[in-house]
């Protein structure tokens, strides 16, 4: 087990309860638990531990909306999604943590940009041709980011949010999406060592925290009214695109 002050795990304990809320009430709000987990533990550690974390939070939300999903949607994302990844990996072999998180961070604003001027001026109904565009371009991001710092959530928020999805599709849908990506990066996590016995050991300790607040955003997804929960998945992704880019 590692040695941490009380502060430490504390931060930490805070950390695991905003993984919980993200899956099943707030998206986007997980970048929160990146940067705490970045500023506690050693910077590959930390990515390591933050994505078992984040599977035992995706079980839970799956089982909460698994009738919610929009499958369509994530088939169409797929094939971007593996390239995503695929290039994550590799970014990793050369970029530094400050490159990444700059560059993320860069990726995060532009797709809010976007986003909410997609959402102004485009039809609530677009052709099969702007579908195909858009799975592509937040696919491949969203893998992408997901691989290097666990920070596809507000990537995915956007192009979720852009889908007009009601709540509960929004929450099912990126409930899947992650459950699958999250195991699809197992192997290349343990190939390149940011997962660890001392990480399993922090995550055993946390993974209490993770259920709860699964349960407490269970209960407040019910009571979030659509233009809150739109608002709140917005200000999340700007924080997060924020602290990547000056944290």
């Amino acid at each position: 087990m590692p040695e941490l002050a009380w502060w430490a795990w504390a931060l930490l304990g805070v950390g695991a309860v905003v993984v919980g809320l993200s899956k099943t009430a707030v998206p986007g709000a997980g970048t929160i638990a990146v940067a705490i987990f970045a500023a506690v533990l050693p910077a590959k550690q930390s990515t390591g531990v933050l994505l078992l974390l984040l599977i035992v939070a995706d079980l839970f939300a799956v089982t909460m909306y698994r009738r919610h999903a929009d499958w369509r949607t994530l088939l169409r994302l797929a094939p971007a999604v593996v390239v995503g990844v695929l290039l994550g990996v590799v970014f990793l072999w050369f970029a530094d943590d400050l490159w990444v998180k700059r560059s993320i961070g860069v990726i995060l604003l532009a797709v809010i940009a976007i986003t909410l001027l997609r959402r102004r001026f485009m039809s609530q109904v677009d052709t099969a041709g702007p579908h195909r565009i858009a799975a592509a371009t937040y696919g491949s991001l969203g893998g992408f980011t997901t691989m290097v710092a666990n920070a596809a959530g507000p990537v995915m928020s956007m192009y979720f949010l852009a889908a007009r999805f009601e709540v509960k599709a929004f929450l099912g849908t990126a409930a899947w999406f992650f459950a699958i990506v999250n195991l699809f990066k197992v192997p290349f996590s343990i190939g390149i060592g940011i997962i660890t016995v001392p990480g399993l050991l922090v995550d055993l300790v946390l993974v209490p925290l993770v259920v709860a607040s699964a349960f407490l955003g269970r209960w407040l997804a019910d009571r979030l009214p659509q233009s809150v929960f739109e608002k709140l998945v917005i200000a999340f992704t700007i924080v997060g695109a924020v602290y990547l880019l000056v944290g």
